[in-house]
């Protein structure tokens, strides 16, 4: 089974350049582009969070747009930029979105389970689960133990080194918490997140945390700074995630204009 993950889109409305000068929707159409031509085509897509910048109507109506050419399901799931009741509504039709609450859900696969997880908390930038949401988590995990799991997250729950986006990172007590429960989960291959703008992986919790890089602009990698910058010599990136039946093997794809 061959997955496509992008994430931290930041679609903006017509005519929006993130930072002046970043033409985010002329990013992911070319990864859009991209996808469509590995072989064989990824069975799904999973899009993990900040899809667009300001969670507008309009974004989203330009996020469908630019993400119509994809033939195979795509999964979405909200970021710290995103706003969950204008992206039911700009997806009404994707019937696996949960119609209140957290957007939290499970896919069934032949090959894999997959669990999304929402990670948002409205107003800040910074990540949670709340109770309900983990209890779901550890029933949905309890229902199949011997099925191979891949967990999708936005906000990653490894400290990264990157000084501003470890402060937004998810919130310590859950994450303490998830990695309880995930450490009893043997058969996680991996939990694959978003929200850093760079590639990174740890060990945590008895298996793999992978941080998908971004389709719009990656952040220039200083362990020294407080704030974040632009790596303007960064392509737009995404991942592949490819089960062969044994493993689950990770590609990184950068896309040059």
């Amino acid at each position: 089974m061959v997955i496509a993950q992008i994430s931290d889109l930041h679609i903006g409305a017509a005519g929006h350049l993130a930072f002046g000068y970043i033409d985010t929707a002329a990013c992911l159409a070319r990864c859009v582009r991209s996808i469509l031509h590995i072989q064989p085509r990824p069975h799904i897509v999973v899009a993990s969070g900040d899809l667009v910048d300001m969670g507008t109507a309009e974004e989203y109506r330009r996020l469908r747009e630019l993400l119509a050419p994809l033939p195979m399901p795509v999964y979405l799931m909200p970021g710290n930029h995103d706003d969950r009741s204008a992206l039911r509504t700009g997806f009404s039709d994707h019937g696996y979105l949960p119609s209140r609450g957290t957007l939290h859900y499970s896919v069934e696969t032949e090959a894999l389970r997959l669990i999304m997880l929402d990670t948002v908390v409205p107003g800040t930038d910074g990540g949670a689960l709340d109770p309900r949401q983990m209890e779901w988590l550890a029933t949905t995990l309890a229902a199949a133990p011997d099925r191979p799991v891949l967990i999708f997250m936005h906000h990653p729950p490894i400290m990264t080194g990157i000084r501003c986006m470890d402060e937004i990172a998810l919130a310590a007590d859950d994450t303490a918490e998830l990695g309880t429960l995930i450490a009893r989960c043997p058969r996680i291959e991996r939990i694959s997140c978003g929200h850093v703008h760079r590639v990174v992986e740890a060990r945590w919790s008895g298996t793999v945390v992978g941080i998908c890089p971004s389709t719009a602009f990656q952040g220039i990698l200083d362990l020294r700074k407080e704030g974040f910058d632009v790596a303007t010599d960064e392509p737009p990136a995404y991942q592949v995630h490819y089960w062969n039946g044994a493993q689950l093997v990770t590609h990184t794809l950068q896309v040059v204009d």
